[in-house]
């Protein structure tokens, strides 16, 4: 095993942790982790990345729903448009997209460019709610109501985004069920995960109909992902969350930085 695998199946395990501390925004490295540490180009590497998220995320909404902290009705209004944009991304949406896009001079911009960049980008969002780190509250004692316009519409556009970059977006989610759906932030976070765990399992059913995938790597990388998890969860205990994930959005801001970088003036 060669040692970028090595500090690849490591990610993995880092992946799960940071998971299980913070409920979510490692699924971010899952694509960074398959391309520069495994060689595994752009557009491969979001379909691993939607296995691994929606397998993960799936764990994380059984065990709240045991808790019964997910709000179905709310999970279901929510999926249905986002699942449905997901799944046409990737079936259809990702294989049209010709493999150069432009041409500048000597600089090709080839569709693995513009997924990562526009990964990157995603990130720099991603990091700057992290870093930020301050959450919408509904008021308190408010009923549950629907802006269904709104919901289906921000469900689709979140579910096109997961489709091209391989995350689940619950930085998107989350807000927006508190906000359209006025649920209290602990089960918009629990109801997030049930919602990134269908929509990113259905998505990777359109990879299946259209790539070569190799199964034992990936059930390996989940699998050491899923022990992540667990020892997230007891390390939750001893670890303040929010400073973890202030931390690790800077953590993502610079790989961000790094992978813009790379693909671009380091190319």
């Amino acid at each position: 095993m060669e040692l970028t695998e090595l500090f690849g199946y490591l990610a993995a395990l880092l992946i799960g942790i940071v998971l299980g501390l913070i409920g979510g925004g490692c699924s971010i490295l899952t694509v960074p982790a398959f391309v520069y540490l495994f060689a595994i180009n752009p557009v491969t590497a979001t379909a691993y990345s939607l296995f691994v998220v929606g397998i993960t995320a799936l764990i994380g909404a059984f065990q709240n729903l045991q808790k019964g902290l997910v709000d179905l009705k709310t999970a279901v209004v929510f999926a249905i448009p986002s699942f449905i944009a997901v799944y046409l991304t990737r079936r259809f949406l990702m294989p049209s997209i010709p493999e150069n896009l432009v041409t500048i001079n000597d600089f090709t911009i080839t569709k693995n460019i513009a997924v990562m960049v526009f990964f990157a980008v995603i990130m720099l969002l991603a990091s700057w709610s992290m870093i930020r780190n301050k959450r919408p509250e509904p008021e308190p004692g408010a009923l549950i109501t629907y802006n269904y316009p709104l919901i289906v519409i921000e469900g689709f556009i979140i579910g096109i985004l997961t489709g091209i970059v391989g995350a689940g977006g619950g930085f998107l989610i989350i807000p927006a069920l508190v906000l359209l759906a006025k649920l209290p932030m602990k089960k918009a976070v629990a109801t997030s995960l049930l919602i990134i765990a269908v929509k990113s399992l259905i998505g990777f059913i359109g990879d299946i109909e259209t790539m070569d995938l190799n199964w034992n790597f990936l059930i390996l990388f989940s699998f050491i992902s899923i022990i992540g998890i667990f020892a997230g969860v007891k390390l939750n205990h001893f670890i303040d969350g929010k400073k973890l994930k202030k931390a690790f959005g800077w953590f993502v801001l610079i790989m961000a930085i790094y992978i813009l970088l790379k693909e671009t003036v380091l190319n």
